[in-house]
């Protein structure tokens, strides 16, 4: 049986014996973060996790927040949310703000002592008037709680913050501490739909210290440059099922 019959994917695989940089995007090694096992048969066997559904209306809202961002951008000048929480900044108008933005391009630094290339693409950034660069994303949920940065599922958020604040002083760039997620809150009290949802925008800020990426980094790499896999992770419920297909002769 061949590997494309089987699901294993054949190319984009790291190779510890060639010299040509290898790409690692930053949700990637946010993977390796939340089970080494789960990274190294991904980039190294073509062995990926179950694919998951596609978020299209959490897409539409980045797209428009970002046509909406943009319109300020072009004006030079601050947006509601900004004057609304005394942030003392504008979009950032840079000529490469479009590739730092696109999926499969991003913001890119080549780490020397490991070949690796990261790669990271931002909702947006903001510029404060010290002319520091302020990393922004973009959520959307519906929920009637308070939204906050401290469940589990979002320290995720934090770490994704906090590696595009790297890339971009790896780029050279000075970049602010402070960083923020624009979220956007389906509103569910509307005594009706009528073909339209209303949404409520709240400003998070997070104050990274991205000072684990680099030792990360270098985690990763010592992992793809073994010749066995990480034992299975024991809160990995992807190898706690593999572990059970196993067990049951599957």
């Amino acid at each position: 049986m061949s590997k494309a019959t089987t699901g294993v994917r054949t190319r984009n695989l790291y190779d510890p014996a060639s010299e040509t940089p290898f790409r690692l995007s930053r949700s990637k090694l946010d993977d390796f973060i939340n089970c080494p096992c789960c990274f190294y048969l991904d980039r190294r066997l073509g062995v990926g996790r179950p694919d998951m559904p596609g978020w299209p209306i959490n897409s539409a809202i980045d797209e428009l927040l970002k046509r909406e961002f943009d319109e300020y951008r072009r004006r030079g000048e601050p947006h509601p949310i900004m004057q609304k929480y005394g942030i003392d900044a504008i979009p950032l108008a840079h000529p490469d703000l479009d590739e730092w933005r696109r999926n499969f391009g991003g913001i890119t630094h080549h780490h020397a002592d490991t070949n690796l290339i990261l790669t990271g693409a931002v909702d947006d950034i903001w510029q404060d008037s010290a002319g520091r660069l302020i990393v922004v994303d973009y959520k959307a949920t519906s929920t009637q709680s308070e939204i906050t940065l401290e469940a589990e599922y979002r320290q995720g958020y934090k770490r994704q913050l906090e590696i595009y604040q790297w890339l971009l002083r790896q780029n050279g760039f000075e970049v602010s501490e402070r960083a923020y997620i624009v979220y956007a809150n389906g509103l569910k009290d509307r005594p009706s739909f009528d073909a339209r949802m209303d949404f409520e925008l709240t400003l998070l800020p997070h104050d990274g210290d991205a000072r684990w990426v680099e030792t990360c980094v270098r985690e990763a790499h010592a992992c793809l440059q073994a010749d066995l896999p990480p034992s299975p992770g024991l809160a990995c419920s992807f190898c706690l099922y593999r572990s059970a297909a196993l067990s049951a002769g599957l």
